[in-house]
């Protein structure tokens, strides 16, 4: 029988403990020589993130010895940062951004020479013996931006050699079967990959070298996603000519569309070697995509006959396939992110990795609603709402639930339904929470994405305003206890709902961006031109940038702030928050500001996790006068007197 007790305040089994033993990051599955790989981001390890072998027995075997990570920087998301050829195993190390060359059980050993520059998106190119690969050279002047290469990296001598230079950046280098031609995308600023990007097509001449490159598609206005060569060297790739990321073949000079349809088979390209299709035999593609919100699987012959897998999961992250099999990094509301192989003659799908053995989690997860609203200016927004849950508590009949209203990073990324305990975390303690997929956001086509250009800061934040308030309106939230929490570029919505509205009650912003001058001014290349479009050409709408920058109005910021940081953060460096932080604490508004010596863009180890889950779950019950079930360290907040006693 469950007991009545107040919102917040409901003991639950997902503890931050809980979630860092479930909260190994699986990343790009893929198939090499018929083995079944995958990488594993380790939280109780330090965030290492290891490459691991599945073995026909089944076992799945670690591959990468400690101290190695297998971790690119390049645009500091890297990504792409391994490949296998003939059983070597190439990969990049986090600590020193060299590849290193791993064979059978033996220790790995570096084949870059040491110095400043990274690699990303490697390749192997059987008949040269060689790495396909994009390079990031750090090495000029620290006043100059870093150089972008395509490279061939020699896989006996670690020499690097240019294959295409000049652009501002390079992307998914393939190889056709035959080693004759050479396909790969680049871009540049002010544009970002998913604003408009270009395919290239180049043959190999004796040298190994590109010669007559020649665009294929793409454009200042076209966004191409993962070129590929089918088994019968034929180009495809995905393209967003339509409106909407769709798959094409190149016939001759021809795009033939696959499989027309308003749905999105491309996703924004912030990391390497993102995948959504693949090929199950030499004239079958088998692809994903997402329509509403929800994703699919489907195949698709040479006679472009779609066909749909009914497959039990509603979020596929990645996509690869060989020889009649294919493997996907797949999830739903009751199962987390997990990598399945799937027979693509039969359609039956298997997890490929062994479930937790600890507690069955199902009668206390929230299922997420879809839920689309009305805005003020008269679009429709987006989001995912789950009500609070725990079938051993009920809150008392006239208390409404506290809400966190979720803004997501990117701030091109996309809120899904998978199963996150992040988010059950709250539901499970008496919160509500509403997963905003704000305009700008993926998965809704381009037009929904472009509706943010110049934009930023205005419609991301009214549609988590009026997300916050259509759940005021039904009853299904307290308009006393609104919280907004985000991160990256969702910090920053966290940070200007707060700074130029009054609805919220408290705010959660992990390395979120203050000053948007300072984001252009003080951050990597890749996104160094990302606010040209978002709010303005740099610098000619250099007050535009003021006009919506928190940091320089935090004199109308008055309620509860808590800040998390990384002191490593490349991307929205620490003094984004501290300049913030200082000037509320000045004027004497509630805030609390946790940073991590050895964390940058995006927490990974177990310690860090556990830190930020419990300490904005203390902040929260200071700021809305509730008492937590679970013993919570005390956390530093300023001027806590003007809290809820």
């Amino acid at each position: 029988m469950s007991k009545t007790t107040p919102f917040g305040s409901w003991q639950s089994p997902i503890t931050p403990d809980l979630i860092c033993e479930r909260g190994d990051r699986v990343a790009e599955p893929r198939f090499a020589d018929g083995v079944l790989y995958w990488i594993e981001g380790r939280p109780a390890e330090g965030g290492r993130s290891v490459l691991v072998r599945r073995n026909s027995d089944g076992a799945a075997v670690d591959l990468t010895p400690a101290p190695f990570s297998v971790r690119s920087r390049v645009h500091e998301y890297g990504g792409g940062a391994v490949t296998i050829g003939k059983g070597v195993i190439y990969f990049v190390n986090d600590a020193d951004q060299r590849i290193y060359l791993q064979v059978a059980d033996e220790a790995p050993q570096p084949l870059t020479a040491a110095g400043a520059c990274r690699y990303a998106d490697l390749q192997y190119d059987a008949t040269r013996h060689r790495l396909l690969a994009v390079l990031e050279d750090h090495q000029a002047d620290g006043e100059q931006p870093p150089e972008n290469r395509l490279v061939a990296v020699d896989c006996a001598t670690g020499s690097v050699a240019t294959l295409a230079s000049g652009a501002d950046f390079y992307s998914t280098p393939r190889i056709s079967p035959d080693g004759d031609r050479l396909a790969w995308l680049s871009w540049d600023h002010p544009n970002m990959p998913w604003n408009g990007s270009e395919l290239w097509l180049a043959d190999i001449d004796d040298d190994g070298l590109p010669s007559t490159p020649r665009r294929a598609a793409g454009g200042e206005d076209e966004s191409i996603f993962q070129p590929e060569f089918s088994p019968r060297g034929v180009l495809h790739f995905v393209s967003d000519r339509t409106g909407w990321w769709n798959l094409y073949r190149l016939d001759g000079e021809t795009a033939t569309p696959l499989a027309p349809k308003d749905a999105e088979f491309g996703r924004p390209q912030w990391q390497f070697n993102m995948r959504t299709y693949g090929f199950s035999d030499a004239d079958t593609v088998i692809a994903c995509y997402t329509q509403d919100g929800v994703w699919h699987v489907a195949d698709i012959d040479a006679d472009r006959r779609f066909r749909v897998l009914k497959l039990p999961y509603t979020t596929i992250d990645h996509l690869d396939a060989a020889d009649g099999r294919a493997v996907l990094l797949a999830a739903s509301p009751r199962a987390a992110a997990t990598v399945v192989t799937l027979d693509c003659l039969t359609g039956i799908a298997t997890p490929a990795r062994a479930a937790s053995k600890s507690i069955s989690l199902d009668k206390w997860l929230s299922v997420a609603r879809p839920l689309s609203y009305a805005t003020r200016d008269g679009a429709t927004a987006h989001a995912l709402y789950y009500p609070p849950h725990n079938p051993d508590h009920a809150a008392p009949r006239d208390e409404r639930p506290p809400l966190l209203v979720k803004c997501h990073g990117g701030p091109t990324a996309a809120a899904d339904s998978s199963l996150d305990l992040g988010i059950q975390y709250w539901t499970s303690r008496g919160f509500a929470v509403l997963d905003v997929n704000y305009r700008g956001s993926t998965g809704y086509g381009r037009p929904y994405r472009r509706q943010l250009e110049g934009q930023w800061g205005i419609v991301d934040v009214t549609d988590c305003l009026d997300g916050a308030r259509h759940l005021v309106d039904t009853g299904c939230a307290d308009p006393a206890r609104l919280a907004i929490r985000g991160s990256s570029a969702g910090g920053y919505t966290v940070l200007a709902a707060l700074t130029f509205h009054d609805l919220f009650t408290a705010g959660a912003s992990y390395y979120g961006i203050s000053d948007l001058e300072t984001a252009m001014t003080d951050t990597h290349k890749f996104e160094s031109r990302y606010g040209d479009r978002l709010i303005g050409p740099w610098p000619d709408a250099l007050d535009t940038y003021h006009r919506r920058s928190p940091a320089r109005h935090a004199a109308r910021v008055n309620c509860p702030v808590i800040f998390f940081q990384g002191l490593k953060d490349r991307v929205v460096p620490p003094s984004q928050m501290e300049r913030m932080a200082e000037s509320l604490d000045k004027r004497g508004v509630p805030v609390a500001a946790i940073t991590f010596a050895d964390e940058s863009h995006g927490f990974r180890a177990a310690t860090s996790i556990r830190t930020t889950l419990e300490a904005e779950l203390y902040f929260y019950g200071r700021v809305f006068g509730f008492a937590p079930a679970d013993t919570l360290p005390d956390v530093e907040i300023r001027n806590a007197d003007k809290l809820i006693r």
